[in-house]
């Protein structure tokens, strides 16, 4: 049988912790799941356009009105203005964004430099494309970039950097000198940037979501990806939009087309009209800022070292004064003995490392917290385990 092109690639771990999870019962703080319904107006929104017969193609770039709401919604955000006929595109959620991007820029010998701990789905889509992936580690203690460190990366061959925050897994969040310092650094070449803002909505302690449309010299060769997703629990929808100038939505919509075509079509509608009234739910930070605080002091007297998120319903547990195992050998013990579903930081690098953490997801309701912090503030030391369903 012949190579495929992702052979060189791991397979996902999820699947593995949805079916260790399943299995022992345990409380999941793995998946981003949340415990929160959808906003009723929106659902009645849904099932009306259902109803009325809205269930033929929408344009392979999204309703119009879906489209002209974000456009309005990110003018008054970030001080831009994104053509809704040509520089707005709804796609099927963000992973097919995301990969639709790479494909529409990098070729085969381009590099694409991305920050480890990283979605799964970075470095398959890059290889996909017929690039290396160029690995950077984000540093210890907060997860931070240390630019100095990218400008070496950078080379002749580097095509895109890719860059998500609020960041899934480690809730870091990027900030405004980040964002100057990449200008500087992609000043002068064809870099593109590719920059996923899912979690644009949900950030901490005061702070400011800094996106990359708010640089004139960033905005013009980037990709934007973001999502309504997290803000209106409706990631099962699969909706996600991405911005970006017209010559590189181009080239994103000419693959796009041939790709899926059509995204959801009632569903955009319910969405577009839902957003005149209710905008992005301007409340969300400070309600998942509560369930962060609220998980972390339940925490205190636990043996885990948390490093606290700083945006989105993640957050990164150290344990290594627990235990000297593998992440995955933890995460089987924790789901097994203690009844609690974590995700191993190892599922988000591309090769082994010592460091001993996992990710947990907070956006629960607080009695399901409250169980999962009491489990975890019994764990104590845990020997290594040679029967991990993770090998």
């Amino acid at each position: 049988m012949s190579q495929t092109k992702l052979s060189a690639t791991k397979g996902s771990i999820f699947s593995a912790i949805n079916k260790l999870v399943t299995e022992t019962g345990a409380i999941d703080l793995s998946i981003g799941k949340t415990d929160f319904p959808c906003p009723e107006k929106l659902a009645e929104l849904a099932a009306t356009y259902i109803r009325s017969g809205y269930n033929n193609y929408a344009p392979h770039e999204g309703v119009s009105e879906l489209r002209a709401v974000i456009s309005t919604r990110v003018k008054g955000l970030y001080k831009r203005s994104y053509n809704p006929e040509t520089e707005i595109t709804i796609t099927a959620g963000p992973v097919q964004a995301i990969m639709t991007a790479i494909s529409s820029v990098v070729k085969d010998e381009d590099e694409v430099i991305l920050f480890e701990p990283a979605y799964e789905s970075y470095a398959p889509a890059i290889v996909h494309a017929g690039a290396r992936p160029v690995y950077v580690a984000l540093k210890l203690p907060d997860f931070h970039i240390d630019w100095e460190e990218v400008r070496k990366m950078v080379s002749s061959k580097t095509r895109m950097i890719i860059l998500n925050s609020p960041h899934n897994p480690t809730g870091s969040v990027l900030s405004e000198s980040d964002l100057i310092q990449l200008q500087k650094l992609i000043n002068g070449t064809n870099i593109v940037v590719l920059s996923v803002e899912v979690f644009e909505s949900i950030v901490y302690d005061n702070s400011t979501h800094q996106s990359v449309a708010k640089f004139d010299k960033l905005a013009e060769r980037s990709f934007v990806v973001s999502s309504f997703g997290p803000v209106f629990n409706i990631n099962g929808w699969g909706l996600a939009y991405i911005l970006a100038p017209e010559k590189l939505m181009t080239e994103f919509r000419r693959i796009q087309q041939f790709q899926i075509y059509n995204v959801n079509t009632p569903l955009q509608y319910a969405l577009s009209e839902y957003l005149l009234t209710e905008d992005s739910k301007k409340d969300i930070s400070e309600m998942y800022q509560g369930k962060r605080n609220y998980f972390n002091r339940l925490l205190g007297g636990s043996l885990f070292k948390i490093i606290p998120s700083q945006g989105s319903y993640f957050e990164i547990l150290d344990y290594s004064a627990i235990s000297d195992e593998s992440d995955t050998d933890f995460t089987y013990r924790l789901a097994t003995e203690y009844g609690v579903g974590v995700v191993p930081v190892s599922a988000f690098i591309h090769e082994k490392n010592k460091q001993r953490m996992v990710r947990i997801c907070f956006a629960k309701n607080n009695e399901t917290l409250e169980v999962a912090a009491e489990r975890l503030r019994l764990v104590t030391s845990l020997k290594l385990n040679t029967g991990s369903v993770f090998k």
